[in-house]
């Protein structure tokens, strides 16, 4: 768990420039943003990992069986996360052999242990961005630089910067994940066509072809494997 907690740091180098300023890092105005920095863990854990495409297909592998609440939401982010654990833990091992492990500290708080804190986030954050760099389109990356460089009014950042990775490395991700969505909808709208029209032949209108066509696009999800084969692509598609 000390591995994985090291994908947050760039939460804790949100409170670097404040401590700088002040010099003093028990300072309590440093406290809030290093608190409101670790309330942010979340979001870094959605936006920064694999979270985002893997919970996205499997809602519109959800929508597409036409199971409604089956597998029930929690069971899907459940399932999620623990993909994205298993995906990320490569790079939370690099983090943490970058950073040189977790500072060993009985006062969390301190001024010494907030340094040590810092100085590793510096390192451990380059591993976080080869992830984000491999996983972001070049036109995604392409297009935040140039927004930037149009708000700044000057020339575009790096496109290795942060600000340019991180908001097109969620582009990406929400575009891979719809580019699968629609290729796992396609075999069950062909299901659903047959249905409807060998029900619209034998003239019964009355049946739902929604109802009677989920038996046959779960009889296929089982006969394929389809578990398998969607968890299988989902981790192999960060590979390499």
């Amino acid at each position: 768990m000390k591995r994985l907690a090291l994908l947050l740091p760039l939460l804790l180098g949100l409170a670097q420039p404040a401590a700088a300023q002040t010099g003093d890092l028990t300072n309590p105005v440093v406290m809030v943003v290093v608190l409101g920095a670790l309330a942010l863990a979340p979001f870094v854990l959605i936006m920064l990992t694999s979270f985002v495409k893997i919970a996205v297909v499997l809602s519109i592998l959800r929508n597409a069986l036409g199971t409604q609440q089956v597998p029930p939401s929690t069971v899907i982010t459940g399932l999620a996360f623990v993909l994205t654990l298993f995906v990320m833990s490569p790079v939370a091992e690099r983090m943490y052999d970058a950073a040189g492990g977790v500072p060993e500290t009985r006062e969390i708080f301190s001024q010494a242990s907030v340094k040590a804190v810092f100085e590793a986030s510096k390192l451990a954050k380059e591993p976080l961005r080869e992830f984000l760099l491999r996983h972001a389109h070049d036109k995604d990356r392409i297009l935040f630089m140039e927004l930037a460089a149009r708000l700044d009014g000057g020339e575009p950042p790096d496109r290795e910067d942060f600000r340019v990775l991180i908001p097109a490395f969620v582009t990406s991700e929400l575009k891979e994940a719809f580019q699968i969505g629609f290729l796992l909808f396609v075999p069950f709208i062909v299901v659903d066509m047959v249905v409807a029209n060998v029900l619209l032949a034998m003239g019964m209108q009355m049946l739902s072809p929604v109802i009677i066509s989920l038996p046959f696009k779960l009889l296929l999800f089982v006969i394929v494997d389809g578990w398998y084969l969607v968890v299988r692509g989902l981790v192999l598609s960060y590979a390499g």
